[in-house]
């Protein structure tokens, strides 16, 4: 649970850089890789709750 949870801000702090660097340089290129790691992300991050609450309901 607790390195999910590192997992999680690590890679939202990737995407931050990942922007950072696009307003940096101006290049399309780190707002897509930002993006792309912030919708995996996500979707890992719903997942793996969806998981802890079936975990509770049944």
């Amino acid at each position: 649970m607790l390195l999910f949870r590192w997992l999680v801000i690590l890679l939202l702090m990737v995407a931050a850089v990942c922007f950072a660097f696009y307003i940096g340089t101006g290049r399309a290129y780190y707002k897509r890789l930002g993006f792309i790691v912030l919708k995996w992300t996500t979707i890992a991050a719903t997942l793996f709750f969806t998981v802890l609450i079936a975990e509770r309901v049944f």
